[in-house]
């Protein structure tokens, strides 16, 4: 499904969990894509903006409790797996929707119905999402993106991340660390930046290509960023709490039985 604003370009696959595979400013590929990982139902899509919902990150042990009961959940939740119906379509707008299933509720169980609005204007991309609680009991909230931004390898070396943080968790080593600035060129980079106190940042992609200004609602606390070793990609994402949340409950909102939970974020290609 494509989207269209004078020369900004987006595309969307509903079946792929509402993904935003192509965002293109002026002709130039703001986000990376493994386009074999979108041709394979089996995989998981490396690329694009997955939405993490209702779980980003990993659970420690793999289960949380609720219901006296511990529940499982699957890495970066069940939202990024699912197909998203399409509700409505404009030239440079698309609402989409998920609810609550029996698969749903098997791993998550609250009644729910989740909906993304893609917005084109200029040339930045705007991701609204809304997630109504239609349970009799309040439903616990972890939201996040996970877009992956293209940063050619030899590029990495300069790529720098607009950050006052100062306290991290290094989830290669399973440890707090204090932060003090980002290597992007190591084997891997997986770093949950916990103090970054600004609602957005500015992602610099090195010489040619243009930044990547990101905005987001203050509800977004944690910021991940991600990378590997010969990948041509960076990952800025943008989470409501710190992985593991559903288990913990570090940082975690809940909605209101009837109320509705809604954030906004924003991508905007900057100049060079």
């Amino acid at each position: 499904m494509l989207l269209k604003d004078g020369d900004c370009v987006a595309e969307i696959v509903p079946e792929r969990g509402a993904l935003v595979s192509r965002f293109t400013v002026g002709g130039e590929e703001l986000l990376f894509l493994d386009a074999s990982t979108l041709a394979d139902p089996g995989k998981n899509v490396r690329g694009g903006i997955p939405v993490l919902f209702p779980s980003p990150g990993v659970l420690p042990g793999g289960t949380y409790p609720a219901e006296g009961r511990d529940y499982t959940m699957r890495r970066h939740g069940f939202a990024r797996d699912l197909a998203w119906e399409v509700r409505h379509r404009e030239n440079a707008r698309a609402v989409l929707a998920l609810g609550h299933s029996e698969q749903t509720l098997r791993e998550f169980p609250w009644r729910f119905e989740a909906r993304l609005t893609v917005t084109l204007s200029g040339s930045a991309l705007r991701l609204t999402f809304a997630a109504e609680n239609l349970d009799t009991r309040p439903m616990p909230l972890h939201l996040g993106y996970h877009p992956y931004f293209h940063v050619p390898q030899a590029n990495k070396a300069v790529a720098r991340l607009d950050t006052d943080a100062t306290r991290a968790w290094d989830n290669r080593t399973g440890a707090p660390v204090t932060f003090s600035g980002l290597d992007l060129t190591g084997a891997e980079v997986d770093m949950h930046l916990l103090d970054h106190s600004r609602p957005g940042t500015t992602l610099h992609r090195g010489p040619g290509l243009r930044p990547v200004v990101l905005s987001w609602s203050e509800s977004f606390t944690t910021v991940v960023v991600w990378t590997l070793l010969g990948r041509d990609f960076v990952c800025v994402e943008p989470w409501t709490a710190p992985g593991g949340a559903l288990r913990t409950g570090e940082g975690l909102s809940s909605v209101a039985p009837g109320a509705t939970f809604s954030s906004e974020f924003e991508i905007r290609a900057g100049r060079e």
